[in-house]
């Protein structure tokens, strides 16, 4: 067991709770900025952690632990939960003060995870969070009364107002807390079924975790009985302490329920709401986007005047400066796209859809679990498949790994806004049009989401079985801070991505653009390194429609997917032309002069519509395929992943290319 933190040391204070208590909002609160990610040793659950003050000034370590439903590990994050209490975590010291954090609006259900805590013998306080909810559904719990029956503090919040934060401050900072010796007490019955254990194999204080996970039925079935034990504990302690004003009282969010999730209205709701955002990042982003293109045009202008020409010039201009732009100028609208799944998750109705979901879902071998990590995908499938975690079943969890970097990710949405803007120019159709089309590729990629997962669940043997909980949080108003805090969070994790991996890929391609040096400049890029290596890959990509330099793109992104968009603008010159809209027009005007070694056009319709399929269903990020190595603890699944999306990306686009030709389509 490793010991605690050493007096001299920063207390350290655990977060514990179930998913949906608000526990990471009242991270946030308690340590603003002062907070770091990283990973649990072994694994890749994540770890939250930040520095926080008690009311008097001294530091705390804060640690944001796993949202679990109880200590019986079902799934890694539960296990993480339990060990961090237990103090068998390596590198994480057993926390000196738990924070329980409770649902108001659904005590009782909350209560069992804190009542077990509780009984670790770890000195805690419970923190009654959402209290504005609970009063607007009629719930009234007494604290005063909770914290006689518990023995430990309790305090009422609201964590997205930051009331009760200073009361919460005041009981951290006590030197009088204790371990809790009232937390739910079980019936004297359910102790009779102690003798069925095995003679010292569990801690009496552990008994209901599930330690002995290799001991006889008779074991589980005496832990089931301590839980019913259990909860027929906590419904009396409710029945003191949870007072319920209006029992008859319809909440708000029951009566939005009955429409929107509505059996037919739902889902046509769900599918307004998706088009809205898909229109808003068309249309709200494109002044913003203007300024970062000027901002970079004016750099580009100052480093032409400062410096002579030749290489460095032509590094920093045509290489750097061209290939970072065409991926940070689509910054907004990526940040319109995380700003609405944020907000869709902090008013509760990302889970909705989730459950709308779940039918469809599992017809197809995927749990309504898998839904939250699959659309967070949309934003970036590193963190969604570490999100996968939470799925208890390993079958349900490595099939929401294995189709997750299908739904099209922030990276694939410059490389869809570039396609569809050369095909489909701004000033001759409408921003609407420009959405619907977008729409249909993301579709598609959530259209092979389920066609995978039927077929790996078919494959796949299931090893284990049981039922899956899905919660539905009330409605509440978004917190635009927390909102607009992850929003930037995730907005500065791709600009450093960009001024990192697709930097070094855009130096690395201008080299391979710009050597060997070939005395007729007409033959440069063709007789260069990636000029070579495009003419090397032309016979397989050719039946798709792809010349030897989208081929050079191809290439480069396998590392990002959107460092297709930096390989474009260097491999076509983009970076040369002197244009007042920007380098995006630049790039597009490339586009349409482009010709084949035959003298017709490089790009055509088809030729659009065949990238796009490609770039839909291709694995294309190291970083994805190095996640899910780790998740999976094999090489086996992630080349088995980058496999069958390649050649699934490969197939579709071939199929839609000949197809699009054999009908008469260019």
């Amino acid at each position: 067991m490793n010991p605690a933190a050493p007096p001299s040391g920063p207390r350290v204070v655990a977060l514990a709770g179930n998913p949906n208590c608000g526990k990471s909002t009242l991270f946030n609160a308690l340590t603003g900025l002062r907070q770091k990610v990283a990973n649990y040793p072994g694994v890749t659950v994540e770890r939250r952690e930040g520095l926080a003050y008690d009311q008097h000034g001294k530091p705390l370590r804060l640690i944001d632990l796993p949202g679990a439903y109880s200590l019986h590990h079902q799934s890694p994050d539960e296990a993480i939960l339990r060990d961090v209490l237990l103090g068998k975590m390596s590198d994480v010291p057993r926390p000196d003060i738990v924070i329980c954090v409770v649902d108001a609006s659904n005590a009782e259900r909350h209560l069992f995870l804190a009542s077990q805590i509780l009984e670790l013998g770890i000195p805690a306080i419970i923190v009654l969070n959402m209290m504005d909810i609970a009063e607007a559904r009629g719930i009234r719990p007494d604290a005063a009364r909770l914290s006689e029956i518990f023995g430990v503090p309790v305090v009422t919040m609201e964590a997205t107002s930051r009331k009760g934060l200073a009361e919460l401050r005041i009981a951290l900072a006590s030197n009088h807390l204790k371990p809790s010796l009232h937390a739910a007490p079980l019936p004297p019955e359910s102790l009779r079924h102690l003798p069925v254990l095995p003679d010292g194999s569990i801690d009496r204080r552990h008994l209901y975790l599930g330690e002995n996970g290799g001991s006889p039925n008779s074991a589980t079935e005496w832990r089931d009985r301590i839980t019913a034990s259990r909860y027929g504990a906590i419904r009396e302690v409710c029945s003191r302490a949870v007072h319920i004003i209006d029992p008859a009282r319809v909440h708000p969010t029951e009566r939005i329920d009955q429409v929107a999730l509505h059996p037919l209205l739902g889902p046509i709701i769900a599918l307004l709401v998706l088009t809205v955002m898909f229109y808003l990042i068309f249309s709200f982003a494109e002044i913003p986007m203007g300024w970062i293109e000027s901002l970079f045009g004016a750099m580009s202008s100052l480093v032409n005047q400062w410096l002579p020409e030749g290489d460095l010039r032509s590094l920093v201009c045509d290489g750097i400066l061209a290939g970072v732009s065409g991926v940070v100028v689509f910054l907004p609208q990526i940040l319109i796209l995380f700003f609405f799944i944020g907000l869709m998750e902090d008013t509760g109705y990302l889970p909705r859809i989730a459950f709308m979901m779940d039918r469809i879902m599992s017809r197809v071998g995927l749990s309504g679990k898998s839904f939250v990590p699959l659309l967070s995908s949309h934003a970036c499938a590193v963190p969604a498949i570490m999100g996968a975690r939470t799925i208890e079943h390993e079958k349900d969890r490595l099939i929401t790994i294995l189709v997750a970097p299908l739904a099209s990710c922030s990276a694939r949405l410059p490389v869809y806004l570039l396609l569809i803007a050369a095909m489909m120019p701004t000033e001759t159709v409408p921003p609407l049009t420009r959405a619907l089309i977008l729409m249909g590729l993301y579709s598609g990629g959530i259209l092979g989401i389920f066609l995978f997962a039927w077929i790996f669940n078919r494959l796949l043997q299931r090893t284990e079985t049981g039922p899956s909980i899905m919660e539905l949080p009330t409605y509440k108003l978004p917190a635009l801070t927390s909102v607009a805090f992850q929003m930037l969070q995730r907005g500065w994790l791709f600009i450093k991505r960009a001024g990192t991996i697709i930097l070094a890929v855009t130096i690395v391609l201008w080299a391979a653009n710009n050597y060997p040096k070939n005395d007729n400049p007409a033959l440069q890029r063709e007789q260069s390194i990636a000029g070579r290596l495009g003419k090397a890959i032309e016979p397989v990509i050719s039946p798709l429609g792809f010349d030897w330099k989208i081929g050079i793109g191809v290439i480069a992104s396998f590392a990002a997917r959107e460092v297709f968009v930096s390989a474009m603008a260097i491999t076509y010159e983009a970076g040369e032309i002197e244009d007042e809209e920007g380098q995006r027009m630049a790039l597009r005007q490339r586009f349409r002069e482009a010709r084949r070694d035959d003298g017709s056009p490089a790009f055509t319709t088809l030729t659009y519509v065949s990238l796009m399929v490609f770039y839909v269903f291709a694995m294309q990020c190291a970083s994805t395929t190095a996640v899910v190595r780790r998740e999976t603890n094999s090489w086996k699944w992630a080349l088995f992943q980058f496999g069958y999306m390649t050649a699934t990306a490969w197939i579709a686009s071939f199929l839609v290319f000949q197809g699009g030709r054999l009908f008469g389509f260019s």
